[in-house]
């Protein structure tokens, strides 16, 4: 019996082109260099990557499904603008999902991986500090919080849906951490938290994370 050849295998490529634009303009979203409602010029844009409009259409057609472009039949595409009712959407679900993350990671994290969520906390308080407040990186560990909690819970199939909410999210002009006071507060809901989970209060933990997002959807309109 003669043996079967076997298949090559196929090198594995590099990041597709299309993906790398695709974070680049993702960036400049969340920059704001690309402001909600205003159209992308595929033309300028495509010069000044130094590639072909075909990578550039590819990645809008990624961010469109992330809800970040909206896609315009013969008219092109515009960054995404976020309604009252989009942002109540938005927040009701993060509510639902992040709740619901903390109560599983009230129940169920080891010592471990609640020291690093304190750890995180701990982060978030000195950048907050009086005389050294550090608004970036309040912003940036804020939602490494959140990230990290949800690693805890461990449901990947949430974790990919609070990351889409999350793109949305940060496409709202008046981001809910801007408010005056608002850190503040943000901080003070994360103690209360951080409370019920290091207590291993389930219950407790969901009804505050539930607060925690009730606050920031007011705070953000």
């Amino acid at each position: 019996m003669s043996a079967v050849p076997s298949t090559p295998l196929t090198p594995l490529t590099p990041r597709a082109l299309y993906e790398e634009v695709a974070e680049l303009l993702r960036q400049r979203i969340f920059r704001r260099e690309l402001e909600p409602g205003s159209w992308i010029d595929e033309l300028k844009l495509a010069e000044e990557y130094g590639i072909s409009r075909t990578p550039l259409r590819e990645a809008l057609k990624v961010l469109a499904a992330e809800g970040l472009v909206t896609m315009k039949l013969r008219r092109g595409a515009y960054v995404t603008e976020v309604s009252e009712q989009d942002l109540a959407d938005v927040y009701h679900l993060l509510s639902l999902l992040e709740s619901d993350a903390a109560g599983v990671v009230a129940e169920r994290a080891t010592d471990a991986e609640r020291a690093e969520l304190k750890r995180l906390h701990t982060e978030l308080e000195a950048a907050a500090a009086p005389g050294k407040e550090d608004r970036e990186h309040f912003f940036a560990l804020n939602e490494r919080f959140h990230m990290q909690l949800l690693a805890i819970a461990n449901n990947k199939w949430r974790d990919q849906m609070v990351a889409d909410l999350r793109k949305v999210m940060k496409l709202n002009r008046h981001n809910s951490l801007l408010k005056a006071g608002r850190i503040a507060e943000s901080l003070a809901e994360h103690r209360s938290v951080m409370a019920a989970i290091e207590s291993r209060d389930a219950a407790g933990a969901m009804a505050r994370m539930r607060e925690h997002f009730k606050n920031g959807l007011e705070a953000a309109n």
